[in-house]
């Protein structure tokens, strides 16, 4: 286990401002393709996947907060590109629009009538999974998640262990108190064996380093800005003044658990 030291991520520090400050790049480098795929209830969830100029053997799953779509990774999907990775950036049923982007799994589910609570939306990262396994077929997959989606990554790599080399949570915590208690993600984290990376604003450290602790696993960091932070993925848009120290932390904890070329 690791907590991120300044000293650790000076390099990765530098990496990140050189992320932060190049943008979204041209056209071609932010470029994406709109894909759908089956899910739960007879809905065609959507998702747009993003590919390095050089094919990429690991995939990055991005999965959005509450309200949102994948809109929210439209700024950070292009950097990670950048690292090397291939990624797919997901609209989970409970979502509606973030950037200007609409939630087109959303409004499909919501024509349908189906549920779109939090855990409704726990089978849209299933069929994700099973749509990048199947179809994209990369050689490993990393799964991410921001707020109530970075709490149910944790489920998903429990179920799924031999499907998920490694999960990035930006700010998980107890958000199905009321259907299953305050220890259900918990009780996920305990059984997953990859790689894991926590992060969150500084007033969310509470919610989430119980998760964290849970987690078995030596390869794991947590890291907590020093300044307040942000919460969830946000933390990485350029917007935020402190996005240069996320993005060194993601940095470290990606070149030295999950690169994007299998190390064997």
């Amino acid at each position: 286990m690791r907590r991120v030291s300044w000293g650790l991520i000076v390099a990765g520090i530098l990496l990140g401002v050189l992320l932060a400050g190049s943008g979204v790049g041209s056209a071609a480098e932010r470029g994406f393709k709109e894909v759908d795929f089956p899910t739960a209830g007879g809905i065609r969830a959507h998702a747009d996947i993003y590919s390095p100029k050089e094919k990429s053997s690991t995939l990055i799953i991005l999965f959005h907060q509450a309200g949102w779509s994948r809109g929210e990774y439209r700024e950070i999907a292009p950097k990670i590109v950048r690292l090397g990775y291939q990624v797919m950036a997901v609209d989970q049923r409970a979502g509606k629009a973030v950037n200007g982007v609409p939630n087109e799994t959303h409004r499909r589910a919501t024509k349908k009538k189906a549920g779109t609570n939090y855990l409704d939306a726990y089978a849209d990262l299933v069929a994700a999974l099973k749509y990048a396994t199947k179809t994209l077929k990369p050689q490993r997959i990393i799964v991410w998640g921001s707020s109530y989606s970075a709490a149910l990554v944790f489920r998903l790599a429990a179920e799924h262990p031999d499907e998920i080399a490694a999960l990035l949570a930006f700010s998980p915590g107890e958000y199905f108190q009321k259907e299953h208690g305050t220890e259900y993600i918990q009780g996920f984290a305990k059984r997953v064996k990859d790689p894991v990376f926590v992060t969150s604003s500084k007033a969310e450290r509470d919610k989430a380093k119980p998760i964290f602790d849970a987690v078995p696993v030596e390869k794991k960091i947590l890291f907590t800005p020093a300044s307040l932070g942000q919460h969830g993925s946000r933390a990485l848009w350029e917007r935020g003044s402190d996005n240069d120290v996320y993005w060194a932390a993601v940095s470290v904890f990606l070149e030295e658990y999950a690169p994007p070329a299998p190390s064997d």
